[in-house]
């Protein structure tokens, strides 16, 4: 006895689920339905061939019976018998006399033939107490009729009903020769059809596992345009957003470490000059030199925590989100707006917002004002103004702009001043992880939206998100 296992074994699966693979399911599942078909079909049309077989055998011996009742009577020997007894070879016929039972009853029949069977039945329409009788008799496999002649007398004929069973027998066999070869042809169809449609859905499967083995996220080739190549179509594309993203993982990974080596090194340049001046016997560090280590360590760490805070923001934004919430687009902008005052020193604001909502993530879209907000303050001289606008555009979107009073960017700048780490020459100087503007891009981005970078009427920078929603 086979063991099929534990719920959980995978011996359960080995003797389960992998004896019937899809193909085989597709194939059991063609040869059922045509198999079940054939078999209504078989056995409704044997059905009525049977009933009209019968009724034909019946109508027949009935008619027989009558054309023997009112047949003229023959003189024989003995005595008058109907004339019907002399073309009955085919059949059994008699004539039976009216008896008070069975045993005192006499059947008069050709000498050429037997008695046809009779019991109480055909002995009561002799008697005159049934108009007719008609039955089958199994212990001579016939059909029995019995009609009354008069004067106590009935005609009673029996035919066999083996020429009518051989007959059914033989459409029986027909029947099932025929079935079995049409589910046989459904067998070989159902698996034809599944080798061929499960095609794509093998492909499919070996690239899968040709993925989780080797990481090889080469497309899979794609032909026709029914379900299964839009499916190839759509694993094709997952492919490639997979591919794409360890792209983008892989040049986050080389460009962070390429920013974090200059502070790091810096760091352990200051901090070795440090310890060498507390050792025993060393010089000691002026104490202008000291504080203005001190100093660059200080700025250093500032520098790397804030790397580090905009690194994590973006792998923060990379992670799928359940569900948005409705946003105020103007209530986010003001919200960014206070945190920036408060860091922004000498400079001006000039605000004019109109409302507007959408539906997404608060924290994401205000971090991308403020970065839009700290930028233009990094980059605008001492009580200079940044002009901050929401307002629609009539098509369905709206724009948050951020105009600085800066020196503005180069044209060929325009182009890369939101990709990650990018610093134009201006600003290599000024403290920053080149990750601002990436973070302003990747948000807007998630939210169906677009960023874009161009010269303020000023002479500024302008800088210019936009957004789908609605008016609030």
């Amino acid at each position: 006895m086979i063991d099929a296992g534990e719920p959980g074994d995978p011996r359960g699966t080995r003797w389960g689920t992998r004896r019937f693979s899809l193909r085989g399911r597709v194939t059991l599942l063609a040869a059922a339905c045509v198999a079940g078909a054939v078999a209504l079909v078989s056995i409704g049309a044997y059905m009525v061939v049977r009933s009209n077989l019968y009724q034909q055998l019946d109508d027949g011996l009935m008619a027989r019976a009558q054309a023997a009742v009112a047949s003229p009577q023959v003189q024989t020997e003995l005595r008058q018998v109907p004339g019907a007894f002399l073309a009955s070879a085919d059949l059994q016929i008699g004539q039976l006399n009216a008896a008070p039972d069975v045993a005192h009853a006499v059947m008069t029949y050709p000498l050429s033939s037997s008695a046809p069977p009779f019991d109480q039945r055909e002995l009561a329409v002799a008697n005159g107490d049934s108009p007719e009788s008609m039955r089958t008799d199994f212990r001579t496999d016939s059909r029995v009729v019995a009609l009354p002649s008069g004067h106590g007398e009935a005609i009673v004929l029996a035919q066999s009903m083996g020429p009518t069973k051989r007959t059914l027998n033989e459409l029986a066999l027909v029947l099932f020769l025929i079935g079995g070869a049409g589910i046989l042809v459904a067998a070989a169809a159902g698996t034809a059809v599944a080798r061929a449609g499960l095609r794509p859905v093998d492909r499919l499967t070996s690239a899968a596992e040709r993925v989780a083995k080797t990481g090889d996220l080469r497309p899979i080739p794609v032909s026709g345009d029914d379900e299964l190549a839009r499916l190839t179509t759509t694993f094709n594309t997952m492919l490639g957003t997979v591919a794409d993203s360890q792209e983008r993982q892989r040049q986050l990974v080389a460009d962070a470490g390429h920013e974090l080596r200059t502070p790091l090194t810096s760091l352990r340049t200051n901090l070795e000059l440090l310890l060498a001046a507390s050792k025993p016997g060393a010089p000691p560090l002026p104490d202008e030199d000291r504080v203005d280590i001190i100093a660059d360590i200080s700025g250093q760490l500032d520098e790397l925590t804030q790397l580090i805070g905009d690194l994590v923001e973006l792998a923060r934004q990379d992670e799928p989100r359940e569900r948005f919430e409705r946003v105020e687009l103007l209530e986010v902008v003001e919200r960014a707006l206070d945190r920036a005052r408060r860091r922004a020193g000498e400079i001006n604001f000039d605000v004019s917002l109109q409302p507007w909502v959408l539906t997404g993530d608060n924290s994401s879209l205000e971090r991308a004002v403020l970065n839009l907000l700290d930028n233009a303050v990094k980059f605008s001289p001492p009580d200079a103004t940044v002009w901050v606008r929401l307002y629609p555009l009539g098509d369905g979107t709206a724009v948050v702009e951020v105009a600085d009073a800066g020196p503005g960017i180069a044209e060929e700048d325009l182009p890369k001043v939101f990709d990650r780490f990018y610093r134009s020459s201006e600003a290599r100087t000024l403290p920053g992880s080149g990750l601002g503007l990436a973070i302003v891009k990747h948000a807007a981005e998630r939210h169906g939206g677009a960023v874009y970078a161009s010269q303020a009427p000023e002479g500024g920078a302008l800088m210019t998100i936009r957004l789908p929603g609605a008016p609030g």
